[in-house]
């Protein structure tokens, strides 16, 4: 199996074209449609449904090209590390999180770069539940989750501790208290998080339990529009508190408790167990930890 073949496989799979893949490719189209049927004969299964005109793979097509990513993800590796290999000054960490967990990310990357400023971070936006399948496909050097992954192959490191946190405008009624009860806040409006999550569900068990509604009038798909709506008075919010710190600390939004919902979660670094690591990853992992102390 060459490495040039898995390369034309992902390029036809992500392009969804024969043709659009010989040109991001720099080769004709004869020559692309021959590496995949000379794959093809190899492995004695067809990986692209040729009756349709997009590309579309096969089960087996389906099955080779993840194997496919994580070789071609091996191969760059490689190349990264040798070249780390050369100068230890230069390199890249690549990091997965979502939209609550980058927000721990944001003063361990300012230090990060107040050490190591030709070293580039590069944090690309990941699932929760997907987070740890990335690492272990190589696709990044570390993850950020709200979890310990039950994978044995990911070692899972705790850096920092969450609690959700009821964020409202200085102007509303409740800014001067520190903490509510569930039953304070049947008459509110809350905006809310659309995505599902664990802790949407422990906040909407919590009501149901305490007899009280909860009064969801706008959802929205993201904490910087949660956040910006709450300081305009519509509404009140629960979020993890990380992610509004500096609004919080700025007197742009007051953070309340809610006695009845202490509800806290651990954020883990993962990385891939028994894996080489390179320099400017481990110099990251480091200093989050220290940071963490």
């Amino acid at each position: 199996m060459d490495i040039n073949q898995l390369e034309v496989l992902v390029a036809v799979a992500r392009e969804k074209s024969f043709s659009r893949a010989a040109e991001v490719l720099n080769r004709t189209q004869p020559a692309v449609s021959q590496a995949i049927r000379r794959l093809e004969l190899e492995i004695g299964e067809k990986l692209f449904d040729r009756s349709s005109k997009d590309g579309t793979l096969t089960l087996a097509g389906e099955l080779l090209l993840d194997y496919a990513r994580q070789m071609l993800n091996l191969r760059q590796t490689a190349h990264n590390a040798i070249r780390e290999m050369r100068d230890l000054h230069h390199g890249k960490v690549t990091i997965s999180a979502n939209e609550h967990t980058v927000f721990y990310l944001l003063p361990v990357v300012e230090e990060f770069r107040k050490l190591y400023p030709l070293i580039k971070v590069e944090v690309q936006r990941g699932v929760a539940s997907r987070i740890p399948k990335e690492i272990m496909a190589r696709e990044a050097e570390l993850g950020i989750v709200s979890f310990k992954p039950n994978d044995n192959s990911v070692v899972s490191m705790t850096v920092c501790t969450d609690e959700l946190a009821l964020i409202v405008a200085p102007s509303h009624q409740l800014a001067n208290k520190t903490s509510v009860s569930v039953k304070e806040l049947g008459v509110e409006t809350f905006i809310a998080h659309n995505a599902p999550s664990p802790y949407r569900e422990k906040v909407i068990e919590t009501f149901e339990k305490y007899q009280t509604k909860l009064n969801i009038s706008v959802e929205l798909p993201s904490l910087e529009a949660i956040k910006r709506l709450v300081e305009t008075g519509i509404g009140i919010a629960l979020v993890p508190k990380l992610t509004a710190q500096s609004e919080i600390e700025s007197g742009q939004l007051k953070a309340l408790g809610v006695k009845e919902m202490k509800l806290e979660r651990k954020l883990n670094i993962i990385y891939r167990k028994n894996s080489v690591l390179s320099h400017a990853a481990k110099s990251f992992l480091k200093l989050a930890k220290d940071m963490s102390n």
